[in-house]
């Protein structure tokens, strides 16, 4: 009996694989930035208090970014995060420089439920692209942002749906950044697929 489940669970495996179908973690080429321990990967900007407890990328006051010492162009992106709802938080994308993040030199894929403007609020990519109604919310429990960047084409699924997809060439390359613009965020998984 138990040759016959591991002899199914192999095949299942197998058969996920060649259909494209294994899990991120599993697949070659994914580099883990955050995986539950180390902050090696990133150098940090600002006053943010960022600490890692029990396996959790934690900051609970900005402003601050955690920021990669690698620059990546075109990528996939897969991020496990919690915030409060009046949270301010971001991923920034192929930031221009490294020690004076913005959303005016780098793509911001935003995580603010509370936002005067929600249309650039969660999921929106602040100044380029806008989301729609019902606007998508993070407050209160645990999120994934799947963000994909190829050439001039920026796509965020939040979630597992779609909140923009776009095209622009302003920036090509550059580093990623968290952020920690106030209140509680959390991180608990942080890998991309660089190519």
């Amino acid at each position: 009996m138990k040759r016959r489940t591991l002899l199914t669970a192999g095949a299942s495996a197998s058969a996920l694989a060649l259909a494209g179908c294994a899990t991120p973690g599993s697949m070659d080429g994914w580099i883990s930035l955050f995986d539950g321990g180390s902050l090696d990967a990133f150098d940090r900007l600002g006053e943010a208090d960022w600490r890692v407890a029990g396996g959790i990328l934690e900051a609970t006051r900005g402003p601050g970014f955690l920021v990669t010492k690698r620059s990546f162009g075109d990528f996939r992106l897969q991020a496990e995060f919690y915030v409060e709802a009046s949270t301010n938080s971001g991923i920034f994308i192929r930031c221009q420089d490294g020690r004076k993040v913005t959303a005016s030199n780098a793509y911001e894929v935003n995580i603010w439920d509370t936002r005067k403007d929600p249309t650039y609020g969660t999921g929106a990519v602040v100044d380029f692209a806008k989301v729609s109604m019902p606007y998508p919310k993070a407050g209160g429990r645990w999120n994934t942002f799947d963000i994909t960047a190829r050439g001039r084409r920026i796509a965020v699924v939040m979630n597992g749906q779609r909140t923009v997809d776009f095209e622009d060439g302003k920036f090509a390359s550059g580093p990623i950044a968290l952020q920690s613009g106030g209140g509680l965020v959390r991180f608990r998984s942080v890998r991309i697929l660089p190519g």
